[in-house]
């Protein structure tokens, strides 16, 4: 099977709950979600489309790279590449129903692994959807990062100790779903956390504990003070706060903040391989993917998420190779052309 195949089936299944459009760039969805789209008007998930597309690439092609190294290693887990599945949740109120949220965390979880990385699985206010994601990491051998909402602090310490139990190598919490509704309207209350919350969370496990959906330093500084292991600079897919920036637009100065503290991973728009280079040059360790996945995972389940990253891999050792980077860390801002002022921007790794 083909990508472009699995893209046409899932359009076919979707039915127009996603369009599948050439351009994911969240015009057609707007307003959307639940749904596949961004919140309001939708200009946050516009504007992580916009803010990795107005980025250019400095093209050299007169060095020794033939065969870039595109491995990492994260929290002691080796992955082929510097991209993993986001969390994706909430498969009968955003998919209507195409697919169950066992089908949709197992796609995910194992077409990752299929393809040499690991996915993280999502929360939400059905208790199936935690769950579910918890199985399919467990039944993988603990390759997976569970993602729990940030609710009142006995729950989520629960459900940490529970990701523990079943051997994930790491988990986390996505603070930016703190006034999310439909989780408030289902009776599971959540809010936002602060640094003491933080650092009793991170004392109740023995594992590397995520924050997700950092968007300001003063965040990063908190995420760090409190011991987290890593973050991830996000705006939720612009789906909880409508007019929120492009997370490529204020990734440069967290990472330049905390990235030599902690693991910074980043989401938002990254639809192909030089988006996901443009990602790592402007400091973060590794990205992860959500849409692109979850329309594989509905044309053809974990195959379509496997040959999605692929497509992805592929295209970045292209682009490292066009770009001169031998390797993950020989890409910095130097491979990027500063706003159009025709200068490199300045490296800080």
């Amino acid at each position: 099977m083909k990508l472009k195949d699995v893209r046409q089936q899932a359009r076919q299944r979707f039915n127009n709950v996603c369009r599948v459009c050439r351009e994911c760039n969240g015009v057609a969805c707007a307003g959307e979600f639940p749904g596949m789209g961004g919140i309001g008007s939708g200009r946050s998930f516009m504007n992580n489309y916009k803010a990795l597309a107005n980025l250019r690439l400095k093209m050299r092609v007169i060095h020794e790279v033939h065969e870039p190294d595109t491995s990492l290693t994260l929290w002691g887990k080796k992955l082929t590449m510097p991209i993993l599945g986001a969390a994706v949740a909430g498969a009968r109120t955003n998919f209507q129903g195409i697919l169950t949220e066992e089908e949709l965390t197992c796609s995910f979880i194992m077409g990752a692994i299929q393809a040499g990385t690991v996915a993280m699985t999502g929360d939400g206010p059905d208790s199936v959807q935690y769950a579910a994601g918890l199985k399919a990491i467990r039944d993988a051998g603990g390759q997976g990062i569970p993602i729990s909402k940030p609710r009142d602090q006995s729950s989520l310490i629960q459900n940490l100790k529970e990701a523990e139990k079943a051997g994930c190598f790491a988990a986390g919490t996505d603070v930016d779903a703190a006034g999310i509704l439909p989780m408030r309207a289902a009776g599971h209350p959540v809010g936002p956390k602060s640094v003491n919350e933080l650092r009793e969370l991170v004392k109740s496990v023995h594992m590397p504990l995520v924050l997700k959906g950092i968007m300001c330093v003063e965040d990063a500084l908190s995420a760090a003070e409190a011991g987290a292991a890593g973050i991830v600079v996000s705006n939720h897919g612009g789906r909880v706060l409508d007019d929120a920036p492009g997370t490529a637009e204020v990734l440069p100065e967290i990472a330049r903040a905390v990235g030599k503290d902690i693991i910074v991973l980043a989401d938002g728009g990254v639809r192909r391989g030089v988006d996901v280079l443009k990602m790592l040059a402007l400091g973060a360790h590794a990205v992860l993917i959500g849409r692109p996945l979850a329309i594989g995972a509905v044309g053809a389940g974990a195959e379509g998420v496997r040959l999605t990253l692929e497509h992805l891999h592929n295209e970045l050792k292209v682009a490292m190779i066009f770009t001169g980077c031998a390797n993950l860390m020989e890409i910095g801002p130097g491979a990027l052309w500063g706003n159009g002022t025709g200068t490199p921007m300045n490296s800080h790794r």
